[in-house]
């Protein structure tokens, strides 16, 4: 299902969104400009460090909105108008009317490589690649990790949450405790990527054509004198939509009123859809309900849970032996309730001199896992026999040798031999080419089975919650040996 013209972007926002940054890639942008360094050919990376959830894998979500967000960059009047408003610690002006008239005319010119929304991927490994003027590229940052790391977290989330189900329905429902109307959306689309079936967020529905679902609250059973009557005031306004939430008063009370009314429902040749169970023990009420809905010729209703529910709890209810067939998870998924943030970072690895050379970058630090990877980088994935088999972080200007050797970032000891044999598939895809876009966005559905359909590809141990089985993804040790060179002489030069 592909979202409707124009994009969720312009459909939301009207005005210009190039001020969707932080200050310092403007200033820095200014810097660039006043040293005349700006049109300097850059290259900047998007990575993430840690899986998130303590988690063996993650699930790469928004492209399609900083695709729409890179085409619309413009600073209209509107914007140069307040940039020209800011004044440094003196009282004048933070920005000169020359940089100003100069912002005024940018426009992306950068060529910019992803991988595609739905992809398993881990730590160290690009998601996006830009390459162009450094200070196009400089002012794309913080953007882009608005724009990827939100929807890959909860794309991650969504797709432990659909794990835990074991092919059952999970529906997301987190719009009411989500972080403001952005959040709302951006979840629910990462969501639907990840592996739910559904939402109960209306807009996200419009807007992105992810089916909606949802029946009625507490609120509906407490404004009638009886819940027995609240079931069949809804059944009489909505025959074909119903699933009534048994909770209010008395569970399995509840149930046999549901039952009640599913007869009813029957003479007039409708369907009991099913039961929600909001609280008290999901395991055991819905073992209890099962056996009502069984015995009362109702068994192909459905037992639907939700209270605050996550990947975690799906299990434990499963090991229980819970008779439940659809999940709606809100808060902890639409929220990231155990982490959230991923943590992308956005970092320079290579620049031309003067002279038109490449010169490798290198941020240093005390963590090695925050030392960055110079190079122009891809990720190729290798398959032997149709199986994964690992990761190769390379700097494409360099050929492979033959028997490449994958070296873990973190820990230089791992290293995981490619097999000679096996295929490679590249991830970073173009994008844009020099502005333009050159990549044909695929349905949001398609995006959806992507997900599944690589998460099936990999060993149960890289999917386990609990210490999972760490996945070889790599530096190409030639790559490594090169960083650690490039350490080493900028430590020296910096002492």
């Amino acid at each position: 299902m592909s979202s409707p013209l124009p994009g969720p972007i312009a459909q939301l926002y009207r005005p210009s969104l190039a001020l969707l940054t932080d200050l310092y890639q403007l200033t820095m942008a200014y810097g660039y400009w006043a040293r005349a360094m700006h049109d300097r050919e850059a290259v900047f990376h998007l990575i993430f460090r840690e899986n998130p959830f303590r988690g063996g894998f993650t699930v790469a979500c928004g492209l399609h909105a900083a695709i729409e967000h890179l085409e619309r960059l413009r600073f209209d009047s509107d914007d140069l108008a307040y940039l020209a408003s800011l004044a440094g610690h003196d009282g004048s002006p933070l920005f000169s009317d020359p940089f100003l008239d100069f912002l005024g005319g940018v426009s992306l010119t950068c060529d910019v490589d992803a991988v595609a929304e739905g992809t398993v991927v881990f730590p160290h490994e690009p998601l996006v690649r830009v390459r162009g003027p450094l200070l196009e590229a400089q002012i794309l940052e913080t953007a882009l990790l608005n724009l990827i790391n939100f929807p890959t977290l909860i794309a991650t989330k969504a797709a432990r949450v659909a794990l835990a189900a074991r092919g059952e329905a999970v529906l997301e429902f987190g719009l009411r405790r989500a972080q403001g109307i952005d959040g709302a959306v951006s979840a629910s689309r990462a969501a639907y990527v990840g592996g739910c079936a559904g939402t109960s967020n209306v807009l996200a529905g419009r807007l992105f054509g992810i089916p909606v679902k949802g029946t009625h609250a507490h609120s509906w059973v407490m404004c009638f004198e009886t819940e027995l009557e609240a079931f069949e005031a809804y059944a009489g306004a909505m025959p074909n939509n119903c699933v009534f939430l048994v909770d209010t008063y008395n569970t399995l009370e509840g149930v046999r009123n549901a039952v009640t009314v599913g007869r009813r429902l029957r003479e007039r040749g409708y369907r009991l859809l099913g039961i929600r169970l909001d609280s008290g023990d999901l395991a055991y009420l819905s073992i209890e309900a099962r056996k009502i809905l069984d015995a009362e010729g109702f068994a192909d209703a459905a037992i639907l849970a939700s209270s605050d529910l996550d990947e975690h709890i799906i299990t434990s209810l499963k090991e229980q032996g819970a008779t439940i067939a659809v999940w709606g998870v809100g808060t902890r998924l639409a929220t990231a309730y155990d982490q959230p943030a991923l943590g992308g970072v956005y970092k320079l690895s290579a620049i031309r001199n003067r002279e038109g050379e490449w010169e490798d970058r290198v941020k240093l630090s005390e963590q090695a896992v925050k030392t960055s990877t110079p190079g122009i980088l891809q990720v190729r994935r290798f398959r032997q026999r149709g199986r994964v088999v690992g990761d190769l972080i390379f700097d494409q200007r360099r050929p492979l040798p033959i028997g490449c050797v994958a070296v873990d970032p973190s820990d230089p000891t791992r290293r995981k031999s490619i097999p000679r044999d096996a295929q490679g598939e590249d991830l970073l895809v173009p994008v844009f080419r020099k502005g333009r876009c050159v990549y044909s966005i695929p349905p949001l559905e398609d995006c959806r089975r992507r997900a599944a359909e690589q998460l099936a590809e990999f060993h149960a141990g890289v999917k386990r919650f609990v210490h999972p089985h760490q996945y070889p993804a790599g530096l190409e040790a030639g790559l490594h040996q090169h960083k650690t060179e490039m350490i080493l002489r900028t430590r020296g030069n910096q002492a």
